[in-house]
């Protein structure tokens, strides 16, 4: 489906369409160092536009929401981490045990990444990443041995709350709140997965994947948009 033609639907009624956005890989590049990635400031300007012009614009990511909406820092923009997991009341229960994981488990610091309500365990700059998946796996198992749910993403091994929300629980939380039949959801990485089938019906809706070396082919399967960059998504943006 050519882009104009799939974002039509969308641009043609703004007050009743929702904009879902993960942050890494689609609205800051990846970068070596979690703490490194930022949007550009060409990307932020276009969400401020975004915000007067469509029903909803959100930021749901795998970030803790307050570390995403520092790093977008956009007004009217809704923020949600964790992958969803900030908007179920069942997860809270869980943070002190992922932190108490996260600091027991056999991983050198820098690598470890506390979301709040998950952490996440590094592989990028590995030496050897066989090795280091191997040993991820060994994470892994233990975290799912204390009643964790575990998931490798691109280049990270994350372990999670075993709550069942996730992405998609969000968008479709959040849709219904604000009334909204149409969305654009825009994703790089397996936990994207659920975003993009939280919209399966709805009449409008665009899934826009952003894939790199490092994504899952399965998003392209469900996606009404490919793009290889989050240069080509910025573009999309200036489209809507």
């Amino acid at each position: 489906m050519a882009v104009t033609n799939a974002l039509d639907q969308l641009t043609a009624a703004p007050d009743d369409t929702a904009i879902f956005l993960d942050f890494d890989g689609v609205l800051a590049p990846i970068v070596p160092r979690p703490e490194d990635a930022y949007p550009p400031p060409e990307a932020r300007r276009e969400l401020a536009r975004l915000v007067e012009r469509y029903g909803l614009v959100a930021v749901v990511s795998g970030r803790a929401g307050d570390d995403v909406s520092e790093r977008v820092a956009v007004d009217g923009v809704v923020y949600v981490g964790s992958h969803g997991l900030e908007l179920d009341r069942q997860a809270a229960r869980w943070r002190q045990q992922i932190v108490d994981f996260a600091s027991s488990a056999p991983w050198a610091q820098p690598a470890i990444e506390l979301k709040g309500l998950s952490v996440a365990f590094h592989y990028r700059d590995a030496q050897d990443e066989a090795a280091a998946v191997r040993e991820l796996e060994a994470i892994a198992d233990a975290a799912r041995e204390d009643g964790l749910v575990a998931r490798f993403g691109r280049k990270v091994l994350e372990v999670l709350p075993p709550v069942g929300s996730n992405k998609g629980t969000a968008v479709r939380h959040l849709l219904t709140g604000a009334g909204l039949s149409r969305a654009l959801v825009a994703g790089d990485d397996t936990t994207d997965l659920d975003a993009f089938r939280a919209v399966d019906d709805l009449e409008h809706k665009v899934r826009v994947a952003v894939l790199s070396p490092e994504s899952p082919r399965l998003l392209a399967d469900y996606a009404e948009i490919v793009l290889e960059s989050t240069d080509a998504f910025l573009e999309l943006l200036r489209s809507l």
